[in-house]
């Protein structure tokens, strides 16, 4: 495994993401996220990922069940992130950051960000001087690393860093779809980190598993290379990249733990060919004109959907009818709406708080009318 160049604490250059941890009867799967995080730790890997809201509130004290409390401290690392939501005032942040570190089990964090970022929430950060609390903590040893995650445009990122230059890493979104894409602007992002000779952490390199299972024309291009799961070339494109420190997966079972630690274990970047081959995988998905969805379901757990609506898991069953358009996508939005207090697409009183907290900007509301008129017509 080769040595970090930038964090030489951080081993390798592949994390665990925490966002989409095995779950059994609604709770976290704590046996199999044992036996992934070993897995992990096994194979020479240490860093965690976390945050506040992730699986309502499970992802922290699963870290602290299943890592914290099994492995030394000097063996894995671990970010946590201020989330916009869990704080009003400058005061709240401290309070809020000591019950982070009690959920956890940890005394410390090497990594704590600013969370998702966009020109937005930024105002509240500057005015709740939120950076500056977080490098007071830096200086009492309780961070090791101050960093943040970004959700806009490269010009607000741009602002952002001009303004903080004290800010050690940033979190992008970046995958080989949205590298070029007009709304994530990946490329122009990690241009802006490049510029301000900040290290890059990755997030969402299969974009919410949307890179894992093709459409069938998309699917036959990787086939045709011989060797590699399609979520391999996807982590592998990110992790190509001069500035990439880190690349996260979101792994929900141990078959994708064991297809990402062998992509990542002994690491290369992508070969003429495959890159090749994702330049035409590209501009398969260009045509299918998807939903860029990522599943981070920030809408229905940060900010609960009055009506009861999974958004993510209707964006999931549009964008699969529309790359495959098969009957079973027509079965699975029929699941989604079945059971407990669901409802249906059509049930949206348009009250926009989903869009409020949606880190991909979308026009949820609008994009739900075309699930109705897919689905329910």
């Amino acid at each position: 495994m080769k040595e970090n160049p930038f964090f030489p604490e951080i081993h390798g250059n592949f994390g665990f993401g925490c966002m989409r941890l095995p779950m059994k009867d609604g709770r976290v799967d704590y046996d199999e996220f044992i036996r992934m995080a070993d897995a992990f730790t096994g194979a020479g890997f240490n860093y965690f990922d976390t945050a506040h809201g992730y699986i309502g509130g499970q992802s922290e004290t699963a870290i602290r069940d299943c890592v914290a409390r099994r492995y030394d401290r000097g063996r894995f690392l671990l970010t946590d992130k201020l989330t916009d939501p869990y704080f009003k005032k400058q005061e709240d942040i401290r309070p809020f950051f000591e019950k982070q570190l009690e959920l956890c089990g940890v005394d410390y964090f090497e990594f704590y960000l600013m969370h998702a970022q966009d020109r937005n929430n930024y105002t509240k950060f500057k005015q709740c001087k939120a950076y500056e609390t977080a490098y007071a903590l830096k200086q009492e040893g309780l961070i090791r690393h101050i960093g943040l995650s970004f959700h806009d445009k490269a010009e607000v990122l741009d602002m952002i860093l001009d303004e903080h230059p004290e800010v050690e890493a940033v979190q992008i979104q970046f995958n080989y779809v949205d590298y070029d894409d007009a709304s994530v602007e990946s490329r122009k992002v990690y241009e802006v980190c490049e510029k301000h000779e900040k290290p890059v952490i990755v997030m969402e390199p299969v974009k919410g598993g949307s890179l894992v299972n093709l459409p069938p024309e998309a699917d036959r291009i990787f086939r045709g290379l011989g060797g590699g799961s399609n979520a391999s070339y996807a982590v592998r494109f990110a992790a190509s990249f001069p500035k990439m420190a880190m690349v996260l997966s979101g792994m929900s079972d141990m078959a994708q733990m064991q297809d990402n630690i062998g992509s990542m274990k002994d690491f290369e970047p992508l070969s003429a060919a495959e890159t090749d081959a994702v330049v035409k995988v590209c501009g398969i998905f260009k045509k299918l004109d998807l939903i860029p969805c990522t599943s981070c379901r920030y809408c229905v757990e940060e900010n609960e959907c009055p009506q009861g609506i999974r958004i993510p898991d209707m964006f999931s069953s549009l964008n699969a009818h529309e790359a495959f358009h098969n009957w079973n996508t027509k079965f699975y939005y029929r699941t989604v709406i079945t059971g407990g207090d669901n409802g249906k697409a059509s049930d949206c009183i348009e009250c926009g708080m989903c869009e409020d907290v949606c880190p991909q900007h979308l026009p949820i509301r609008d994009l739900l009318k075309d699930v109705a008129k897919t689905f329910e017509s």
